[in-house]
């Protein structure tokens, strides 16, 4: 009797030893798992795909499959209640970074480790349920719009100091791009605004994309990285002295569209008239044929944003 009394008593103490604080058991373990984000790498493109098939350890045949399966990953983490971003996964950047980094590429653990750098430093989209359909084209915006943040930084970077005066050049064009776009934001008033800026720079075509909201109270609600990409390349085209230009589309309930452009010339932006405006939306940029207007649409000739642009830098 004695002796099954001490072995339940035993067994009863290993049970409250499981229960006790600083001893969390599946359950703990379970709930912090919720806690954890993941990332999951996307090859979004069959030809990236193809490259990957190449590794031993890449079991997938069929880039079509692929995409269904990965949809299904990301619905089951979200039933789970993960927080799960997708990132963009390149194989010639995968097959650098293994090398730089003495890992194997052909290696699970090696994918792992590349796709948690990638989702720290690269171009990642929240996954919301989107269909998969819908996620690749924004995954593929937010990493085109990566790149060329990138390479419009390197440029301002690249310039260095001026001769005359010492300024940082690049510092100085991005602070006046910043300023231009936060006149041009204040003077556009409530709405929706869609901002495109386009630059020529060295051998390519810079494009940034802006959207935010103006309240009639002079405010405007703009994601700060996306403020930060559009005045850097406004920047480059503010430090080379290149004519780029700006379009501003604003909607508002209840009336047309209205559409106003500028001209960037010697670091300044310079309204464009009605018809300059509308001769630049309603021409094919490739053949130059005329296209035929938007229903709804206003074409406006820029507005001037005041008489204390600061000075550009020479």
């Amino acid at each position: 009797m004695e002796r099954t009394r001490n072995h339940r008593n035993t067994a009863h103490d290993r049970r409250a030893a499981r229960r006790r604080p600083g001893r969390p058991g599946p359950s703990a373990r379970r709930a912090l798992r919720r806690e954890a984000p993941s990332t999951v790498g996307l090859l979004v493109d069959p030809g990236d795909f193809a490259a990957m098939r190449d590794y031993r350890t890449f079991t997938f045949d069929d880039h079509t499959e692929y995409l269904r399966q990965v949809e299904g990953l990301l619905r089951t983490l979200t039933a789970h209640g993960t927080h799960t971003t997708v990132a963009l996964f390149d194989p010639g950047d995968y097959a650098e970074y293994c090398a730089g980094s003495g890992l194997d590429p052909d290696r699970y653990e090696s994918r792992s480790r590349y796709t948690a750098e990638i989702a720290a430093t690269g171009a990642t989209v929240a996954y919301t349920g989107q269909p998969i359909d819908a996620l690749i084209p924004l995954l593929v915006s937010r990493a085109v719009r990566r790149a060329t943040w990138e390479y419009a930084t390197m440029l301002l970077a690249g310039l260095g100091d001026c001769a005359d005066c010492g300024q940082d050049v690049g510092r100085a064009a991005f602070d006046r791009a910043s300023h231009l776009l936060s006149r041009l934001l204040e003077t556009a008033g409530p709405g929706t605004h869609h901002l495109v800026c386009s630059t020529p720079a060295q051998d390519e075509q810079l494009l940034a994309l802006l959207h935010t909201t103006g309240d009639a109270g002079g405010g405007n609600h703009t994601d700060p990285s996306e403020g930060a990409e559009f005045a850097t390349v406004l920047a480059v085209g503010v430090a080379l002295g290149t004519e780029g230009g700006v379009v501003l589309r604003t909607t508002a309930p209840g009336a047309p569209d209205r559409v106003h452009g500028w001209r960037l010339i010697r670091g300044s932006l310079v309204p464009l008239t009605a018809g300059e405006v509308f001769d630049a939306y309603c021409t094919d940029a490739d053949t130059g044929e005329p296209v035929a207007p938007e229903p709804d649409v206003e074409y406006r000739a820029g507005f001037d944003l005041g008489a204390d642009q600061p000075e550009a830098h020479h």
